[in-house]
Order: structure tokens, then C-alpha cells, then sequence
């Protein structure tokens, strides 16, 4: 009787163990190459044996061996399907029966209308055992399966907007079915931050229009000349015109600032970045940085761009105080130097290159001084006067029904003093009136009960006498002064 060698025992032990490691930590490539070796091994040694009772116990192992590498290539395969599936279609319930065949197939289809992208359906058995594989399991939970999950995001393909595409006049409409939209590479780059800044694109219409704005006509007006312009006389805006590369909106809460920049992403056409503190924070040493740095290079990638930074003053306090943080410090230096970097490059670059960072405050006062030179438009956005809030007035109440005395020029002058939301808030409370009067003492079926005709009663002008009684303004005078002197001091329409 053949004796097999320590040494090839214990090598062939070794390949199986590593083998089902391999495969429990989700490393299924490297899990293979030993189940390969293992099986070859067991082969040749049955090969060499004169025992009959002793090679059918060998050729049980490697039955066992093989089965479990066929489980892993299984595997191996489901994973690879995922890879060109919709992730909307992976997790739908597989409900509908599987079709009987036709009695009379149809015709071919040729190649060219053929779907580029072949989408594999893995059987149900893969998935059961997908379902209930340790293995993979464990995969999905660690790094790797989450790289995999997030290599097909759809990412921002849509997000540019109503941006021409190509030459074949196809024209850009954030259309999710365009296959040629192209992609930031975030080579170098950790895939989480990547990502990160990916979801702050926004890729849908905020559906913010300027008619949506009231008043507010010199915000707009610059913001357009910024924007827009640049785009539809580049000769012009070069050397000495070159677009602006920072606004900044000051003045007090609730009048407009953050409508005026979805108004920008909704008519400019340009890729809109809006971020937030909480965007460009990280727990780690050295990563905020990084995502200031790799917020501006993606925003060179998908030029034209519009960065909106909203109560920048959180970011970017004032240096040098006795409560900032070193980690505080790096970001805001990190911040100067990249938009430093941007107005560098508009100088001889295309203004259709253009970025542009576009940042509101309430806080005016507590900003650096190093980035309020950079934000080279400072804009005040006041509070509405008579004829601001008459079309404020309008345009909340545009949905609702409105008695015969209401007399919007009146509210208007009550209202001195609201901001646009206050207005809003005003407006909203008055048309709730009519039903808290209706539905008063009954009781919960009786309210039920109530149609939809007798809860749509009009507006009066006593609703709104009611509501203002209740609703005050919230900017007081004094913020006001702050507000007027920080923009005749460092103010620049």
C-alpha cells in the first residue's frame, strides 16, 4: 500500500483549509486557485493507490472538494450578473409565472437595435443560494462587497442639466437614459468620499423658477450676469471680464437666499453642487480636507459649475479665535486655497470651464476675511418691500380660493416688517382657517365624514386679520442696522 508523504498531506490539509477560508472572507478568486490545486492533488495521489478501501475514501473527499468548489464558482457567477444588472431589478419580487413559448417566434432583432449592455438573469437556485451562503453574506458586509454594490451607482449622469450632449442632436435634459453622460474618476480617491459628493449633486429639477421669487430683481440680476451670461457671450466674458467666481448672499433669515440658488440650478443649466457642513465633515484625521480638494476637482470635471454653500459661516468662521479647532483651520485653508485655485484658472481657461461658488450667510460679520475677499459679489438680500410682498402674497395664495373682500394691497401693509417667510407662514395659516371653523365641536367619525366641498371655503380678509394677531415677524430692527452697516462696509453689488 502506497504511504502518502507528511509533506504532501499536510500541503493538501493546508490548500483545502485556506481554500474555505478564502471562501468565508469573500475572497473568491484566490478561494478557487486552491480548490483547484487540492482537487489536481487528490487525483493524482488516487492514482498511485493499491487499496481499493482507501482510494474510494479519497475519492469521497474529493467528490466532497468538488462540490464545494462548484458552490463557490456559483457564486463567483451570481456576483458577475449583478454586475450588469439594474439594482431596481436584483431586488424586485419574482412574482410573474415564466411565460409559456409562443406557437410562432418573432424575427430576430438586428445587432444595432440591440441593447448594448447584455443583462444576465441568474436562476432562482443561484439565489436561494446567494440567500444562504455564509460566504457571501460575510462579502457583502465587509469592503469589498461594498465597492462592488456602489461600482454601477448611476452617479451623476443626469446631472447636467439642459446642457447640449453631442453633435447627433441629442440634446442634454437630465435625461437617466442617456448611455453617454460622462463620469467623474475618482482614481486615487477613497470610493466613500467619492460618493459622498455624488449624492450632493443635484441631478433632479428643483423646479425653483425666477417667477417663483418675488421681488428680489438685482439677486437676479447679478446672479444671471454670473451664470448665465458667460455662457451665451464667452468672447466677451474673457481677460479683464472673466466671470465672477464667488457670490455671496447676506441678509436676514427667510428672505429668499436658498430659493435663489435652486432658481440658479433650475434655469442656468450648469451642474449644481449644494453643499453643507455636514458634507465636508469627517471624523478622521485629514479627510475633511480631502473632500474640499475632491469637491473642487469633481466641479472642474463637470464644468460649468455652480458650488452652493449655505450658512458658509459655519465652515468658514473667523481664524485665530480662542475656540477654533486645528482640524477647523486645516479645512477653511484647504477651502481659500482651491477656490484661489479656480479664479487661477478662469483667467485663460474657457468661461464655459466656469465655477462658480455661490454661498449664503446670516452671519455676515463672522466670516474670514480671506474668504470674503474671494467672494468678490456681496449681495444684500433685504427683506420684501409693499410691492415684493403683494406678489408674495400672490404667488403662496395663487392655489386657493379667495373671498370677494380680500384686499391683497392691505395684507401687504400689515405685513411691513415679514420676512418672505413669515409671509409664507402667514398665508399658510390664514387658509387653514375656514376648516378649523368648520370641523369646531365635532367629533372624529363626524369629521371623517365631512366631503371635500365643505372643507373648500375661501379666504376672507378676517382669516388674515386673525392669523397676523398670532403671527409675528422675526427679524427685529436692530438685526436689521447690523445688516445695513456690514453691507456699507464691505458690501460690492
Amino acid at each position: 500500500m502506497h504511504v502518502l508523504s507528511s509533506m504532501n498531506w499536510a500541503e493538501i490539509c493546508d490548500n483545502a483549509k485556506k481554500g474555505r477560508e478564502y471562501a468565508l472572507l469573500g475572497n473568491y478568486d484566490s478561494s478557487v486557485v486552491y480548490y483547484q490545486g487540492v482537487i489536481q492533488q487528490i487525483h493524482k495521489h488516487c492514482q498511485t493507490l493499491r487499496d481499493p478501501a482507501l482510494k474510494v475514501r479519497w475519492q469521497q473527499v474529493r467528490q466532497e472538494l468538488t462540490e464545494e468548489y462548484e458552490q463557490v464558482k456559483a457564486i463567483m457567477g451570481t456576483l458577475e450578473s449583478f454586475k450588469t444588472e439594474k439594482p431596481n431589478d436584483i431586488f424586485a419580487p419574482q412574482t410573474e409565472e415564466r411565460p409559456e413559448d409562443p406557437a410562432v417566434w418573432p424575427p430576430p432583432i438586428p445587432a444595432e437595435h440591440r441593447n448594448p449592455v447584455a443583462v444576465k438573469r441568474p436562476n432562482s437556485a443561484v439565489k436561494q443560494q446567494r440567500k444562504d451562503s455564509p460566504a457571501l453574506q460575510h462579502r457583502g458586509a465587509g469592503p469589498a462587497g461594498r465597492g462592488q454594490a456602489k461600482s454601477d451607482r448611476p452617479g451623476v449622469r443626469d446631472a447636467r442639466g439642459t446642457k447640449p450632449k453631442d453633435d447627433k442632436g441629442k440634446k442634454g435634459s437630465g435625461d437617466a437614459q442617456e448611455q453617454d453622460q460622462k463620469k467623474f474618476d475618482g482614481t486615487g480617491y477613497d470610493s466613500d468620499l467619492v460618493d459622498s459628493l455624488e449624492r450632493d449633486i443635484v441631478s433632479r429639477n428643483p423646479n425653483v423658477h425666477w417667477d417663483d421669487i418675488a421681488d428680489l430683481e438685482d439677486a437676479k440680476k447679478l446672479l444671471k450676469e454670473a451664470v448665465v451670461l458667460p455662457m451665451w457671450m464667452p468672447e466677451f466674458f474673457k481677460g479683464i471680464r472673466r466671470p465672477w467666481k464667488g457670490v455671496l448672499m447676506v441678509g436676514p433669515p427667510g428672505t429668499g437666499k436658498t430659493m435663489l440658488a435652486k432658481a440658479v440650478a433650475t434655469e442656468c443649466g450648469t451642474t449644481f453642487f449644494n453643499v453643507s457642513s455636514s458634507t465636508l465633515t469627517s471624523k478622521y484625521r485629514g479627510e475633511s480636507e480631502k473632500l474640499v480638494r475632491l469637491l473642487f476637482e469633481m466641479a472642474r470635471f463637470y464644468a460649468p459649475t455652480t458650488i452652493f454653500i449655505d450658512e458658509i459661516d459655519s465652515i468658514c468662521g473667523r481664524r485665530g479665535t480662542s475656540d477654533e479647532h486645528e482640524a477647523s483651520r486645516r479645512v477653511k485653508s484647504e477651502l481659500l486655497i482651491q477656490m484661489d485655485g479656480v479664479g487661477g484658472a478662469l483667467e485663460n481657461d474657457d468661461p464655459s470651464k466656469m465655477v462658480m461658488v455661490l454661498a449664503a450667510t446670516n452671519f455676515p460679520w463672522d466670516i474670514d476675511e480671506a474668504l470674503r475677499r474671494r467672494l468678490e459679489k456681496r449681495i444684500y438680500i433685504p427683506l420684501p418691500a409693499a410691492v415684493g410682498r403683494v406678489e408674495l402674497l400672490k404667488i403662496n395664495l395663487r392655489e386657493v380660493e379667495l373671498a370677494a373682500d380680500m384686499d391683497l394691497d392691505l395684507i401687504a401693509e400689515m405685513t411691513e416688517g415679514y420676512s418672505g417667510s413669515d409671509i409664507t407662514n402667514v398665508c399658510r395659516d390664514a387658509s387653514m382657517m375656514a376648516m378649523r371653523r368648520r370641523i369646531q365641536g365635532l367629533t372624529p367619525e363626524e369629521i371623517r365624514a365631512l366631503s371635500k366641498d365643505e372643507l373648500q371655503m375661501p379666504v376672507t380678509m378676517e382669516d388674515f386679520t386673525l392669523t397676523l394677531k398670532k403671527i409675528s415677524k422675526s427679524v427685529s430692527a436692530a438685526d436689521l442696522e447690523k445688516y445695513v452697516a456690514w453691507m456699507g462696509e464691505f458690501g460690492s453689488v
